[in-house]
């Protein structure tokens, strides 16, 4: 058998904020909108999608990427001037670079990348894969 990656839907407390945040990053790396709804929006790219949910009732233990489950979204691009040019777009919106005593190299000595967070504390990936296939 052979099975591909289709879809996540992850479950937020406040879907505006999260489609603010989420709009312009999947607009900027190349993905489209791809169903709305007054509880959701998804976006894809190619036959993949991710879909966010605002759920109905609020977790009394909040979402920390720490804890068993969802860790992070991981993004491949193809050149080290594209994340230097993302991260100079996540300063300008002054959103938080995550390991910033080691960026871009916080996955390690061959790594180029960036993490960051959205609203809700999802940790989101964006990395060049090409430097991981040169390395030792």
């Amino acid at each position: 058998m052979r099975a591909l990656f289709s879809h996540i839907e992850i479950y937020v407390e406040k879907l505006e904020r999260v489609s603010a945040f989420w709009d312009w990053f999947f607009e900027y790396i190349g993905w489209q909108r791809y169903q709305q709804w007054t509880q959701g929006r998804s976006w894809r790219y190619h036959d993949v999608y991710i879909v966010f949910v605002e759920v109905t009732t609020s977790s009394p233990v909040p979402f920390n990427r720490r804890n068993p489950g969802l860790n992070h979204l991981a993004f491949r691009v193809d050149t080290p001037q594209e994340i230097d040019e993302l991260t100079n777009l996540l300063r300008a919106k002054k959103i938080r670079i995550l390991y910033e005593d080691r960026h871009p190299h916080a996955g390690g000595p061959s790594y180029y990348g960036v993490f960051f967070a959205d609203p809700d504390g999802l940790k989101v990936e964006v990395f060049v894969d090409s430097l991981l296939k040169d390395s030792p």
